[in-house]
């Protein structure tokens, strides 16, 4: 395992969360999932990062798949955390949050299927929700709940985006590698080790469209 000093990782992420809360965004209306859709896209955001699902990644990359899947209907859920570097347990309060979430959605919605977003802190929020342990990466924690091995089906892709366990040499495997596409753009410190490029973390949303791409090919 690739190790990391944790001061250096958490001096980026406290960096890229202070370029991220420069950001401004005109006012949304809140996301939410709507009963027994086609699909269904939870978005854990990204430390700090505004808009409604996310400015950054949320918001472009759910456009992008609504847009690729019509006629289908598909609905979001805005992850309910902190998204904060000050809260410890704040991953652990998304990882909850999104195992609920499914749980809720796939019981009340017996043909709804899933594509679970998540940039930065987010993504260590989907990691721990699909059971690969973020502690030990930045801003990461331990597993608080993960979900059920029979719903694993219904989870058509996964969308990650600057994931900070990429850093500490992990990724996800098993049940639902194949079903995954990491992005980590070159540089950025949060999901490179030795990366050394904040802006790079701030790029995702240019992956937009070619991550609509993939969970289109996974629904």
């Amino acid at each position: 395992m690739i190790r990391v000093p944790q001061k250096r990782l958490f001096s980026a992420a406290a960096a890229v969360g202070f370029a991220v809360a420069g950001l401004t965004v005109a006012a949304a209306p809140a996301a939410s999932a709507a009963p027994c859709t086609d699909i269904d896209v939870p978005v854990a955001r990204g430390t700090g990062e505004p808009g409604t699902l996310g400015l950054i990644v949320g918001d472009p990359v759910f456009s992008a798949v609504q847009n690729r899947l019509r006629p289908r209907s598909v609905s979001s859920y805005r992850v309910d955390y902190p998204a904060d570097l000050g809260q410890p347990a704040s991953v652990q309060k998304g990882n909850t949050d999104l195992v609920n979430h499914v749980r809720t959605q796939a019981a009340a919605c017996p043909s709804q299927r899933f594509v679970l977003v998540g940039y930065s802190q987010g993504a260590n929020v989907v990691d721990n929700s699909i059971g690969i342990s973020s502690a030990g990466a930045v801003v990461g924690g331990p597993i608080a709940a993960t979900i059920p091995a029979d719903l694993a089906p219904r989870i058509a892709a996964i969308l990650l985006f600057g994931n900070p366990i990429r850093a500490i040499g992990r990724s996800v495997t098993g049940t639902y590698q194949s079903r995954t596409k990491d992005y980590c753009a070159l540089g950025d410190p949060i999901c490179q080790a030795g990366g050394f490029n904040i802006l790079a973390h701030l790029s995702y949303g240019g992956d937009a469209n070619d991550a609509a791409a993939f969970a289109a090919g996974k629904v």
